[in-house]
């Protein structure tokens, strides 16, 4: 079973539910996923994201979290890319990012090739 079907079957996700966890990612910074941490470190939510990778319980984030981790902006060009409302691209990625990135870090730290080469790598996978 590829990481991407353990995702799809942990979370229901699908391939717009990758490309939106995807587009966040890159819009935060590298190839390496240490944006997304570091976006969520500036904002106070460090022990969130860290819930996320490490092996205990995840954190729960809201949608309004997201949007002050994201901003504005970027969750309005995250949701048009995905062809979402930006409130339910907010919601969307409050439920399956944490999941994702604990299904992607199961050893409770970030993968050599970061959070963003898994990502992209189970995308190549299904085209």
């Amino acid at each position: 079973m590829s990481l991407f079907d353990a995702i799809n079957n942990a979370l229901g996700a699908n391939e717009a539910h990758a490309g939106l966890v995807t587009a966040a990612m890159e819009a935060l910074g590298g190839s390496s996923g240490g944006g997304l941490v570091e976006a969520f470190q500036a904002k106070g939510l460090g022990d969130v994201v860290a819930s996320w990778i490490g092996t205990g319980q995840n954190l729960p984030v809201t949608a309004e979290q997201i949007q002050s981790v994201l901003g504005g902006g970027l969750v309005q060009q995250l949701a048009a890319r995905v062809g979402l409302p930006p409130e339910a691209a907010s919601a969307l990625l409050a439920q399956i990012l944490p999941q994702a990135v604990d299904r992607l870090t199961p050893e409770g730290t970030v993968p050599a090739g970061g959070l963003l080469g898994q990502v992209t790598g189970l995308l190549r996978g299904l085209r």
